[in-house]
C-alpha cells in the first residue's frame, strides 16, 4: 500500500474528502488554495514530499452536456496548455468509482487561468476534448513525478447549468456530497498502488478464424458499402463489434430482421443448415465466415449421422457453435454437457454412437465427458483429428503455465466468450484466482492490494489492443516490469471466401 496524500485546493472540499476517508485506510489531505499561482507555489513543495500516491480532488466545470452537477469525472490526463500529466490509472478508478454507485467518466481535463464562463469559452475547451475544468490540477499533478497520480473532479457547473445562475449552490453542494462519496475509492486506489511484474501468456488474443472472420466484414463493408448485416455477433467480443458497428456493420440476432435481398455474414460460430436455406429462400446475397475448424465439425456431424450414429456433441447449451452444429443432424445428435448426461443417452444401437466436441471447451473438462462416453460405449467413434481448436488448446496450455507464477490471473475477454471463460476456469483449477475482464475498467482494486506478479492473457476473440491497454493501466499505479511466456507460435491463416477476394 502506498501513503495516500490528496490535495484539494478549498477548505470544503478537504472537508469533503477527509469526512469521505473516515473508516477507510486514511490518507493525508492538503489544503492548497484557489487558483493556479497558489498550486504553482504548492507543487515545488510537493514534488520534494514524502508520499507513495497523490490525488488531486476537489469542485470543477463539466464541459459536455451530458454531465450534470454531482457527476464525477476521472482524468485520463491533465494540462495548462504547457505540461500534461497522464494519469495512466483512471480507466482504473473509473471503473471502481462506477461500481460504487456513483456517476463518473474518465476523459481530459483542463487547467486554465482564469474560470470559464462564458459557453464560448467552454465550447472552445470541449473541443479538445476535455471534460472538465479546473484552475489547479495540472502543476499539482505534475509535482507526482513517477509517482502514482489521479485527478478527480466532482462537477458543479455545466454548460445547461453554468457559474452565474440561481441553483449555484444546489451545484455545489450535489459536487461536494460526491466527492465525500468517492473518497473510499481513492483509498482503495493507493491501496493498489505499487511495483508489478505482468507475465503475458503466449500465444493469446485473436486466432486464425477470428482474424479471418473480422477480415471478412471489412472486406464486404470496403467493396459494398454500409450497412452490412451480420447474423449475430460475428466474434464474441464487445470491442470487435463496437468497432464495426462504427463502420457501418449491423448486427441481428435471426435473419428476420435482414431487409430481403441484403448482404449477410454469417458469424465464425457456423449456422445451421435451416439458417442457410431460409437465407436463400429471401434471396439474400450470404457471405459465410464460419471458422474452418468449426466448419469441420459440421462435416463430421453429417458424415457420422448419414452412417446411421447417434452423436454425443460435447459442450454447452445455447452456444452458438453449438446450436450450428446440432442442427446439422437434429434427429441425430445429443448435446452432453455433463457425465450425467452420458448416463442418460438412450441410442438405438449402443454399438452405432459417435461423439464430438465444441472447439472453444476447455480440454480438461472435454476430457471427462469424454471418458465416460468411452466407458459406456467402449465402440465410441472419435473425429479423425482434435475438434477442440488449436488456439483454445495453446491458450490454455499457455496459462497453466503463467498461472503457476503469479498471484492473479486477468482473461481480456467478453463475458460471452466461451473460450475466454475457459481460460478463467484453466487458471483456478491451477490454483490461482482469476478474473474475466472486457477491458481496464473491469478489474477491481480490491484484486491487486498485495499482489506482486499478474499472470495476463486474452481469449482468441479479443484484441491484442485490450492487453495494451491492460498493461498501461497497471503501469499508473506503479512500475510494471513486462515479461512474456511463449509455449509455442502460431502461423496459421484461412484463406478468405471467394466473396471477399480481390479480384
Amino acid at each position: 500500500m502506498s501513503a495516500l496524500l490528496v490535495c484539494s485546493p478549498l477548505r470544503l472540499e478537504a472537508w469533503a474528502v477527509r469526512r469521505g476517508l473516515l473508516g477507510a485506510a486514511r490518507g493525508s489531505v492538503r489544503v492548497t488554495g484557489y487558483g493556479p499561482a497558489r498550486s504553482r507555489r504548492q507543487a515545488q513543495a510537493l514534488a520534494a514530499a514524502d508520499f507513495g500516491a497523490l490525488a488531486i480532488a476537489g469542485v470543477g466545470g463539466g464541459l459536455t452536456d451530458d454531465l450534470a452537477p454531482g457527476d464525477l469525472v476521472v482524468g485520463t490526463e491533465v494540462s495548462d496548455g504547457q505540461h500534461t500529466t497522464r494519469c495512466a490509472a483512471a480507466p482504473l478508478l473509473a471503473g471502481e468509482l462506477r461500481r460504487a454507485g456513483l456517476p463518473a467518466a474518465a476523459g481530459p481535463v483542463v487547467t486554465v487561468d482564469r474560470l470559464a464562463l462564458g459557453a464560448a469559452a467552454r465550447q472552445r475547451l470541449a473541443a479538445s476534448g476535455a471534460l472538465a475544468v479546473d484552475l489547479e490540477s495540472a502543476p499539482l499533478a505534475a509535482a507526482a513525478g513517477d509517482r502514482p497520480v489521479a485527478v478527480l473532479r466532482a462537477v458543479s457547473d455545466t454548460p445547461a447549468r453554468p457559474l452565474l445562475r440561481p441553483g449555484i449552490v444546489t451545484g455545489g453542494l450535489a459536487a461536494l456530497r460526491s466527492l465525500r462519496a468517492a473518497s473510499p475509492v481513492l483509498a482503495q486506489w493507493a491501496a493498489a498502488a505499487g511495483p508489478r511484474r505482468v507475465l503475458l501468456a503466449g500465444p493469446r488474443s485473436f486466432c486464425a478464424g477470428v482474424e479471418r472472420a473480422i477480415e471478412i466484414v471489412e472486406k464486404v463493408l470496403g467493396q459494398r458499402g454500409a450497412p452490412v448485416y451480420v447474423r449475430k455477433q460475428i466474434v464474441h467480443n464487445t470491442h470487435v463489434v463496437a468497432d464495426l458497428e462504427r463502420r457501418g456493420a449491423v448486427f441481428v440476432d435471426e435473419l428476420s430482421e435482414v431487409p430481403d435481398g441484403a448482404c449477410v455474414v454469417f458469424s465464425a460460430h457456423g449456422v445451421s443448415p435451416a439458417v442457410r436455406e431460409e437465407a436463400a429462400r429471401r434471396g439474400l446475397d450470404a457471405i459465410d465466415a464460419t471458422c474452418p475448424l468449426v466448419a469441420k465439425v459440421h462435416a463430421e456431424a453429417r458424415r457420422f449421422a448419414a452412417d446411421g450414429y447417434l452423436v454425443a456433441l460435447i459442450g454447452h447449451a445455447g452456444h452458438e457453435e453449438v446450436e450450428g452444429t446440432l442442427g446439422e443432424a437434429p434427429e441425430s445428435m445429443a448435446l452432453v454437457q455433463t457425465a450425467a448426461d452420458v448416463a442418460r443417452l438412450r441410442p438405438a444401437d449402443p454399438g452405432k454412437v459417435a461423439y464430438l466436441m465444441q472447439t472453444t471447451l476447455a480440454v480438461d473438462e472435454a476430457a471427462e465427458v469424454a471418458a465416460a462416453l468411452s466407458e459406456r460405449f467402449p465402440a465410441a467413434r472419435v473425429p479423425g483429428s482434435d475438434d477442440i481448436c488449436y488456439a483454445t488448446t495453446n491458450r490454455q496450455r499457455a496459462i497453466r503455465a503463467v498461472a503457476a507464477e503469479s498471484d492473479l490471473v486477468l482473461v481480456a475477454g467478453s463475458a460471452n466468450s466461451s473460450n475466454s471463460v475457459r481460460l478463467v476456469e484453466t487458471a483456478e483449477r491451477a490454483g490461482t484466482q482469476a478474473h474475466l475482464i472486457d477491458g481496464p475498467s473491469d478489474i477491481q482494486l480490491g484484486w491487486l492490494a498485495g499482489v506482486s506478479t499478474i499472470g495476463l492473457t486474452a481469449g482468441a476473440s479479443a484484441p491484442p489492443a485490450v492487453v495494451e491497454d491492460i498493461i498501461t493501466a497497471l503501469s499508473g499505479l506503479g512500475p510494471v516490469e513486462v515479461t512474456e511466456r511463449v509455449i509455442t507460435t502460431e502461423n496459421i491463416r484461412f484463406s478468405l471466401p471467394k466473396e471477399v477476394r480481390a479480384q
